[in-house]
């Protein structure tokens, strides 16, 4: 999985870089289908901000985290997105096992 990483007001090191691929290995470990995900790291003061998106079977998931730790950050939103995809997942599912009726028409009623 391809992570890309961009910066409002912070210099994305290799720290931070090798904890986002930490943290979200385990994402890509349970949904191989995913190819990419953006990741946007913005530092206000005493606040860092992170947004996650993704594209997952037609549909873009995103999720926000915010700490005043960026790792604490980075955790929450590695934990925020596992769970939004398995809730898309169990969407997708339900969609698939649901039954398709088809509705009777009132033109054979009066034969």
């Amino acid at each position: 999985m391809k992570i890309i990483i961009s910066g409002h007001h912070v210099e994305i090191t290799e720290g931070i870089r090798q904890s986002v691929d930490n943290k979200f290995a385990k994402v890509a470990k349970h949904f191989p289908s995913l190819t990419t995900l953006d990741v946007i790291i913005t530092v206000e003061p005493n606040e860092q901000k992170l947004e996650v998106s993704t594209s997952y079977e037609g549909t873009t998931v995103s999720v926000n985290a915010a700490d005043k730790e960026l790792y604490a950050a980075i955790a929450s939103s590695a934990s925020k997105l596992e769970a939004a995809l398995k809730h898309r997942k169990g969407v997708l599912l339900a969609k698939q096992k649901q039954k398709y009726e088809v509705e009777q028409s009132d033109a054979f009623d009066s034969v």
